[in-house]
């Protein structure tokens, strides 16, 4: 290599090194600009406002359970995608991806479609039995978890695809049943995937925006999880109260990002 290329690669590295640095600086002044906004007084106020405590304990409250039932139907569906082979699975797999793809909108306008009593005979049969779907807290559930379940399935996959099946084949031949090779060798050597997995889903699911506004809709005191309360009160003009409600979610998305560095660095986990 002569001088002249070794300086090229040089000036290459710092280049690039540049750039990132610049994209952090970036990202830190205008963050830092939403978080010195409002005045330490204003934000305790807004912090401590029967609203934002109602937002807060909706938002987790239903992250807690869309998560829940995106982990029951991942783990199984995951695992299957990863270790086994059957008819249509190419096709699974891209309708189980499809709505990665597809804006949050979209979703909710399809579930809306749905579970309406209107427009879908689901719904009107739901209505009939008296059970109402639409703008309610069971709304965001059903959002949250038709929008994360297949984002917690392809990390999922991708931590069982760190798993040797040699270790399943050897647990098999020792006598284990399929099902106790999976809970006591598998579950167990994808742990770290798996706690990551799901704290990413949870995180989502907190920040979840489009599809709860279109099935759940953005109703003060009833719908209104974290990102409506930011949604509804810059709408009417209140600042203060959104930046509260953006503080509390990047404050989520920050202790996410150290726990996906702490159990989903080495299992292929990533925060998307």
């Amino acid at each position: 290599m002569t001088i002249q290329n070794k300086h090229y690669f040089s000036a290459f590295k710092l280049l690039c090194i540049g750039t990132a640095l610049a994209a952090v600086i970036g990202l830190i002044v205008i963050f830092t600009g939403m978080l010195l906004y409002p005045s330490l007084d204003d934000l305790i106020s807004c912090l401590l406002s029967e609203e934002l405590r109602f937002a807060i304990t909706l938002s987790i409250v239903t992250a807690l359970i869309s998560t829940f039932l995106c982990a029951i139907v991942a783990i199984p569906s995951a695992y299957s995608m990863t270790r086994f082979d059957f008819f249509g699975k190419e096709a699974a797999n891209i309708l189980l991806n499809l709505p990665l793809s597809l804006p949050p909108l979209v979703a909710g306008i399809a579930l809306l479609i749905f579970f309406s009593p209107v427009l879908s005979p689901v719904g009107g049969l739901l209505a009939a039995m008296g059970i109402n779907v639409v703008y309610t807290t069971t709304a965001i559930v059903i959002a949250q978890f038709f929008v994360n379940t297949p984002y917690m399935i392809r990390s999922l996959r991708s931590s069982f695809a760190m798993v040797n099946p040699r270790y399943e084949h050897t647990a098999r031949t020792l006598g284990c049943s399929e099902w106790n090779t999976f809970v006591q060798v598998t579950l167990p050597m994808a742990k770290s995937g798996l706690i990551a997995g799901i704290v990413i889903t949870w995180s989502k699911a907190m920040g979840e925006f489009g599809a709860v506004l279109m099935f759940a809709g953005a109703i003060a005191m009833k719908t209104e999880t974290l990102p409506m309360a930011l949604f509804i009160n810059m709408t009417t003009g209140d600042i203060e109260k959104s930046v509260a409600a953006a503080i509390i979610l990047l404050i989520i998305s920050a202790v996410v990002l150290v726990a996906v560095e702490h159990w989903g660095k080495e299992t292929g986990v990533e925060y998307v």
